[in-house]
Order: structure tokens, then sequence, then C-alpha cells
């Protein structure tokens, strides 16, 4: 079955913003961390009528990927940007998160830059 690949942060509620990815990756490769940041996010629009945010959950064909590590950032005390960041601890986790990337990227037009 089809998934279209997608993140949330209230389960069931689709984020509209396509966020900066950035990744890190040990050396001997056995670990990396993935940071999202979400400019403006579309949750903000809705939170007060879903639900408050309660994760970020990543979703494609696979099943969920899901991380707790999320901040918001505020500006002149209205709510500007989310920061999620998912910690991949083996090659496994690694190899089943580029998964879900190229799923993503391709659904949604992201491109990868090497700096």
């Amino acid at each position: 079955m089809m998934v279209k690949p997608t993140i949330q942060f209230i389960q069931g509620t689709d984020e509209q913003t396509i966020p900066d990815v950035r990744l890190t990756k040990s050396k001997d490769g056995t670990n990396g961390v993935a940071i999202f940041t979400f400019d403006q996010p579309s949750v903000f629009d809705s939170s007060g009528e879903v639900g408050e945010i309660t994760g970020f959950y990543m979703i494609d064909e696979e099943g969920i990927l899901q991380s707790v590590d999320v901040s918001a950032k505020f500006i002149n005390g209205k709510p500007s940007q989310i920061e999620a960041r998912y910690v991949m601890r083996s090659p496994r986790e690694w190899d089943r998160f580029m998964r879900f990337m190229e799923r993503y990227s391709n659904e949604n037009g992201l491109k990868f830059i090497k700096k």
C-alpha cells in the first residue's frame, strides 16, 4: 500500500511547511542526527483547533519514525519556528531514515546539497 510520505507534529494533521534539513553522521557511520527546521510551520495555525504538538512523526509506507526532541522558537511572544531532531543510533536506523527522506524529497521537490 502506497502512503504519501508526510511529517506531522500532531498525529493526524500533516505539516504543510517544507523544512530545511541538516544531517550529520559519525565518521564510522554508526550514528547520526537529522535536524529539521520549519519556518512559520502550519501547525501553529491549527494547533489550537486540533490539539497540542505531541512529537515529531515521519510517516511513509514503511511505518512511522518518531522523536520527542521538538522545540519552538518565539519572536516577540509569537511562535515562529520549530526545530526537531531525529537521532539515528545504528546503520540500520540511518538507512531507514534515508529511505523516508528519499520518498519525502521526491514528493516535495527537496534537493540534497553537500557542504
